[in-house]
């Protein structure tokens, strides 16, 4: 059985880690609000240059020679490149290990059908966990521990980077991983493929968001030179974007997990002050049938 000393020193402790877990809850609530705010001011930008690729492809012939490749793709899909965006930091809950899982199982699933995987990563928490299983998968590691607040510069990099093994001939599909936020509770692990270029159909893209019917557009240069042109811009911004999106889930989730930490911490005072008191309430009634004994037998 502890000692009252032992008992006051846990109980020190608890109260010591109950104080950091709030101070992070609160520190994580209000870098939430600047996160959601950027995450959800990018996805009318990237939801509308969607629209726009569909509407140029849907004017194109797909059998034109003239396509981008990133539209148009290889021709064949046996090279993966995974781009798993991450947190640099932990204590945030499952949010690191939801898109890692998601990852390795899309990684086993391509080694199962006899592809060839790549990986790049982005951010330390994913590369520690995918690395143990796919060490030799993972071509690239991009560290943004030192970046403050994640901007288009730091996307545009990756997508660059992504761009040149394409033209290189590295792969012939990429896939982007991360978390999507819904709320502060509820953040969705996303598998998204960027090339070749996902566009609406032909159906679709022909009509925007409030006509109500097809609009017809003219273009110049041609539609095949501004295709060149968005595309690899594009790719940028839906990389951006799921940093934007990443950024307001890693705080959604560790102000979630900060908060039922500070919690339990309660719950593990209660209980651990309750059986100090009755502890303590022992060994004074201990104390006090000595005395009451000793008195007695003089």
């Amino acid at each position: 059985m502890a000692s009252l000393k032992d008992l006051r020193n846990r109980i020190a402790s608890v109260k010591a880690t109950q104080k950091i877990t709030k101070a992070m809850q609160m520190v994580a609530a209000a870098k939430l609000r600047r996160a959601q705010s950027a995450a959800e001011a990018a996805r009318p930008y990237a939801e509308r240059m969607a629209v726009v690729l569909s509407n140029l492809a849907a004017g194109v012939s797909q059998g034109d020679a003239e396509l981008p490749r990133m539209l148009t793709g290889t021709g064949d899909d046996k090279t993966h490149l995974l781009i798993v965006c991450t947190a640099e930091r932990g204590l945030c809950g499952a949010f690191n290990s939801s898109i890692a899982r998601l990852a390795r199982e899309h990684t086993n699933r391509l080694l199962a059908e006899g592809k060839t995987v790549k990986i790049i990563c982005v951010g330390k928490k994913g590369h520690d966990i995918l690395r143990r299983q796919f060490s030799k998968q993972i071509i690239e590691f991009i560290d943004l521990r030192d970046v403050r607040h994640v901007g288009y510069e730091e996307a545009d990099m990756i997508g660059r980077k992504v761009i040149e093994l394409f033209d290189n001939g590295e792969f012939d599909v990429a896939t982007l991983f991360y978390s999507r936020f819904k709320s502060v509770i509820a953040q969705i692990p996303t598998a998204q493929k960027i090339i070749p270029a996902q566009v609406a159909p032909e159906d679709d893209a022909a009509a925007t968001p409030g006509d109500g019917g097809e609009t017809l557009y003219e273009y110049e240069p041609s539609q095949q030179a501004i295709l060149g042109t968005l595309l690899p811009k594009n790719l940028s911004v839906q990389i951006f974007t799921a940093l934007l999106e990443n950024a307001a889930s890693e705080q959604g989730a560790r102000m979630s997990a900060m908060d039922n930490a500070t919690r339990n911490a309660g719950d593990m005072i209660k209980k651990q002050t309750l059986i100090y008191n009755r502890t303590r309430q022992a060994q004074i009634t201990k104390e006090l049938i000595e005395i009451i004994s000793g008195a007695e037998a003089l």
